[in-house]
């Protein structure tokens, strides 16, 4: 597995487990708290992010909530053009990664300077995105949906959960490497299209996500999966996040997209402390 990607000129080492902040230009994203639209407070937000230890900072201008609807490409370019450059160029060597579907975003965001294309609908809501990032030779992550942010959450149904992601996802990723990508990262899902029994069921799996052979994102960060084991809301969920987060790494997980990054940051070094005392061995987990 590579573990080593150039993102933009860039090293991004995937050896240690990396944080990804989420920074949300949406006015209804599920969590209130991660909402941002001027852009000093989008700057403030950004260098708190990176000063905690982010990594990575994914910017989003659509909500992908539950039957959340789409915007246009130009709808979705209006918020983002007058904050990436001035992001980009105030956090010069920092990694940002954009978060949309739209194959005319990637590109646009990737000339104001962001070098990693996050696409939620794993390309299939652009035919145009496979051809877009391996012609910008930008790391990519391919998540997996079942369905589309309007009906991926009306009785989601799999043969067998784990298996059936496995086997989209690597048909995927083998259309992208014919085209020419290699610097895959991969993402089950957790949310898109999975009932809370699903997405336990892919935490509990995530081992068998290494017969990717691709670095592996997870995005655990206050959802439903959570707040409905605990009865509570979006905003108190920080503990589940953290407990959930902290599986996910014993299960291999790369990358942590999340919106608190120090507890992230924090779990991070504790699973690698406890890991290098030997006591997590690759063969046991």
């Amino acid at each position: 597995m590579k573990k080593l990607l150039n993102a933009g000129g860039r090293p991004l080492d995937l050896s240690t487990p990396a944080v990804m902040g989420i920074l949300n230009l949406t006015p209804d994203s599920f969590h209130e708290a991660s909402r941002f639209s001027n852009l000093q407070d989008i700057i403030h937000q950004t260098h708190v992010y990176l000063e905690e230890g982010a990594t990575i900072i994914d910017i989003g201008a659509q909500s992908t909530r539950p039957g959340a609807e789409y915007l246009s490409a130009n709808e979705e370019w209006q918020r983002l053009e007058p904050v990436l450059k001035p992001l980009t160029d105030t956090f010069p060597n920092s990694i940002f990664s954009i978060d949309t579907f739209h194959a005319e975003i990637a590109e646009k965001a990737f000339d104001h300077g962001v070098t990693i294309i996050n696409d939620i609908s794993g390309g299939t809501l652009d035919q145009d995105m496979f051809a877009t990032v391996a012609r910008l030779q930008v790391p990519y992550i391919l998540m997996h949906i079942q369905g589309t942010p309007q009906t991926m959450q009306v009785s989601p149904r799999y043969e067998n959960v784990i298996e059936d992601i496995l086997s989209s996802l690597s048909d995927k990723l083998q259309h992208l490497r014919d085209a020419g990508l290699n610097q895959i990262i991969i993402d089950p899902g957790f949310g898109f299209g999975k009932s809370m029994q699903q997405n336990y069921e892919i935490l509990h799996g995530l081992r068998r996500f290494e017969a990717l052979a691709a670095p592996l994102l997870v995005g655990l960060s206050r959802k439903s999966m959570i707040n409905r084991v605990l009865n509570v809301a979006p905003e108190a969920a920080l503990n589940g996040t953290t407990v959930l987060n902290t599986i996910a790494l014993m299960g291999g997980a790369s990358i942590l997209r999340v919106h608190d990054v120090k507890p992230a940051v924090e779990a991070v070094k504790l699973f690698m402390a406890y890991k290098q005392a030997g006591v997590i061995q690759p063969t046991n987990l």
